[in-house]
């Protein structure tokens, strides 16, 4: 074993991942513990010290027709681990393109830019009534006949993180759709999420539209209006956005 002076970042963020979330599920360790709690700061705490140096990424400069080449992901992926806990890489972001509203069901994460900025629009879903999307009238014409894909929602918040910001963070309950857009120029950021993805353990990923109510012209503000709710509409993967891959050329992690 290295001296823990002498251990990389990465890794040090890796092992306090691990220690944060492989026991989430268990009654001692739970979401709302002290440990937990404890582990998870000191988690957001080191995740906050990461710089693009650190992983040996050097930032992209703009190049406005790349996101416009065919064949030519908008995104890019540097898988760096992954365990039953959480998986951690780095997305890569193009000048002008963006990681559509999508969901983490029963997941938390963290996000860290490392270079460039990004503007993150988070969203809760909302408990709704059998009836409420029938109610609910929209502008698009096609939702009359998706009302199965409608979900009321709630926007939480629009920000903008630099590698100067600390992380973003999500949970099960809380931000836990969101939009990442890539604003004026390239950006990448480092991604932790735990556990990871796992289709056959229903934790998959779904896309969503968000749809805008028909204007009120009665001059009255609707109860939804003043709770600040949306609605947002279930839709497969936007087909201008997919994932490429790419090395990673940082410090190797080992877990």
């Amino acid at each position: 074993m290295p001296r823990d002076n002498m251990t990389s970042l990465i890794q040090k963020i890796a092992r306090q991942a691990r220690t944060t979330f492989r026991n989430r599920g268990s009654s001692s360790i739970g979401e709302n513990s002290k440990v937990f709690l404890e582990n998870h700061s000191k988690l957001r705490d080191l995740l906050g010290e990461i710089r693009s140096e650190d992983l040996k990424i050097v930032p992209r400069k703009v190049d406005s027709a790349a996101i416009s080449l065919p064949h030519t992901p908008p995104v890019t992926y540097m898988h760096i681990c992954e365990t039953d806990a959480f998986s951690m890489g780095v997305f890569l972001l193009k000048n002008g393109s963006s990681i559509p509203l999508h969901d983490h069901p029963g997941m938390n994460g963290m996000l860290k830019v490392l270079y460039g900025k990004v503007r993150i629009s988070c969203f809760d879903k909302l408990d709704k009534p059998a009836d409420a999307a029938c109610e609910a009238q929209f502008t698009a014409p096609q939702v009359p006949y998706r009302k199965d894909a409608l979900r009321r929602s709630v926007l939480r918040s629009i920000g903008e993180y630099t590698e100067e910001s600390g992380p973003c963070i999500l949970t099960p309950q809380k931000d836990n759709l969101h939009q990442i857009d890539a604003v004026d120029g390239p950006t990448a950021f480092l991604d932790i999420l735990a556990p990871p993805y796992d289709p056959d353990d229903g934790r998959d990923c779904h896309y969503y539209k968000l749809l805008q109510p028909v204007p009120d012209n009665s001059g009255k503000k609707s109860e939804s209006q003043e709770q600040q709710e949306v609605w947002l509409l279930e839709i497969p993967q936007p087909p201008d956005f997919w994932c490429g891959g790419e090395s990673y050329p940082g410090p190797e992690v080992k877990l």
